[in-house]
């Protein structure tokens, strides 16, 4: 048995926190710089021309990416030979997500209830995600999830003798509706399957997906093909002022389900995908 102390994993949350804000993972950067030079409209390589220089700038001065510095999404995959001393992981990595926002300047957004709205000063609590693997390996993800595009998620319960080309119009359907509002550029996740809960989760997940790699299964690599096209046709463009560059890419995770549903879970991120991670 592996032991891991609160101390570290509050300390690595901090930096995550403060790293995902101001450096965008390179693959999101290749993506966005191979789009400029692809976009045909003028006005949208020239959005995308400034949304590279606003990343070089933040990642050389250390400085937020976007004044939305979000809502601390957190994936831990502990390993089920690993022993947390000195603590609550939840509370390690509250602590964590306090210390990274509080001290690293970021904007506080979070509210401690959903209608009576009272701002918690430190972007507390997170949201928190575990899951039990093998190994003896705590693996942290720290993703901020800006609400202009949280707010454009979808959740629709298909029925299960839809067919494919239906179910890629449901999540075409759903960006043509967020329109302009998630600030494209953006990246689509999409979950499929599983039950209610667990179809949001996935989608969630799939945005941590690397921006250069597909599913590993060819049908759903080929479904993530046709989708990005799709949704590049609507033209919406950079920013919602038109063009060829809606999204960057559309990643899909699926689950089995049971034979009466299929869960169809849409999340977005806008141009500003961003996500850290540590292995402790």
């Amino acid at each position: 048995m592996r032991e891991i102390r609160c101390e570290d994993i509050i300390q690595t949350v901090r930096d995550l926190c403060i790293q995902a804000n101001s450096r965008l993972p390179e693959d999101v950067q290749a993506a966005i710089r191979t789009a400029r030079q692809r976009e045909e409209s003028p006005v949208g390589a020239a959005i995308l021309g400034d949304l590279v220089e606003n990343f070089t700038f933040a990642g050389e001065k250390g400085l937020p990416i976007c004044q939305d510095t979000g809502m601390a999404v957190v994936f831990c995959d502990v390993g089920q030979e690993v022993h947390i001393t000195g603590g609550l992981l939840s509370d390690a990595v509250n602590e964590g997500v306090r210390r990274g926002y509080t001290e690293g300047f970021l904007r506080c957004s979070v509210v401690s209830d959903p209608l009576r709205r009272v701002n918690t000063n430190d972007n507390t609590p997170a949201v928190l995600h575990t899951r039990l693997v093998a190994g003896d390996r705590l693996t942290i993800t720290v993703a901020p999830k800006g609400f202009g595009s949280e707010n454009m998620a979808s959740l629709t319960m298909l029925k299960p003798s839809v067919t494919r080309e239906q179910v890629e119009q449901t999540i075409v359907d759903a960006v043509s509706r967020a329109g302009s509002n998630p600030c494209p550029p953006i990246v689509v996740g999409v979950g499929l399957g599983g039950d209610f809960e667990l179809s949001a989760l996935l989608a969630k997940r799939a945005l941590l997906r690397a921006l250069d790699e597909d599913n590993p299964d060819p049908y759903y690599a080929d479904m993530e093909h046709s989708l990005l096209e799709k949704i590049n046709a609507l033209g919406i463009g950079p920013q919602g002022l038109g063009g060829r560059t809606t999204a960057l890419k559309v990643s899909i995770e699926a689950y089995p389900t049971h034979i009466a549903g299929l869960p169809c879970a849409v999340n977005i991120n806008c141009h500003v995908t961003r996500h850290a991670c540590a292995v402790l």
